[in-house]
């Protein structure tokens, strides 16, 4: 057998490539609020990172006279596998999830759930059958956890600037599910 010497440099690399898993922990929507966990009887078929925009608008408040504030006018994101591969987008409205190969679903919003401060609300949202034959067949739910950002901008939102937009960096997991 032959044995070469062990540099520091080799060390370190063996040693980073030891640490450093080749998969993701399969991911558990129990540690998630109840009111976003996915019903029984489904499984998770695609995770996503979910990386973009949130654009807000500047709106007069229905039905409050003089008051205005920032509205949510839609996401705009490139949604990546685990590996960081573009495998599709999200945006809207309505809310759209479209898959690299060209299927894509809408989805309506069963729940939220406070995420912690300065992040967007974790999410369960019930899927519309998909248009196309592809990743998106047969999704039945969505979840939106692991938020950063997203929140409506801190600037004034007035009579002055009604009509306004601002975008908003966000990232968020958006986990799809397909029944058993």
């Amino acid at each position: 057998m032959l044995r070469l010497p062990l540099t520091l440099a080799t060390a370190a690399l063996l040693a980073a490539c030891a640490t450093q898993p080749t998969t993701p922990p399969p991911f558990d929507q129990a540690s998630l609020p109840p009111a976003v966990q996915v019903p029984a009887g489904h499984k998770v078929a695609m995770e996503t990172v979910g990386t973009g925009t949130i654009s807000y608008e500047c709106r007069a408040k229905p039905d409050m006279p003089g008051q205005h504030e920032w509205f949510f006018a839609g996401p705009d994101a490139r949604l990546a596998d685990r590996a960081g591969r573009t495998v599709g987008r999200y945006y809207g409205p309505p809310a759209t999830w479209e898959s690299s190969d060209g299927s894509r679903l809408t989805a309506t919003q069963v729940a939220v759930s406070p995420a912690a401060p300065g992040n967007i609300p974790l999410q369960l949202v019930k899927a519309n059958p998909a248009t196309g034959m592809g990743a998106m067949s047969g999704i039945s739910y969505i979840q939106r956890v692991a938020t950063r950002g997203g929140v409506a901008p801190s600037l004034p939102c007035a009579a002055g600037n009604l009509g306004a937009r601002q975008l908003v960096q966000y990232q968020a997991d958006y986990i799809l599910y397909k029944p058993m």
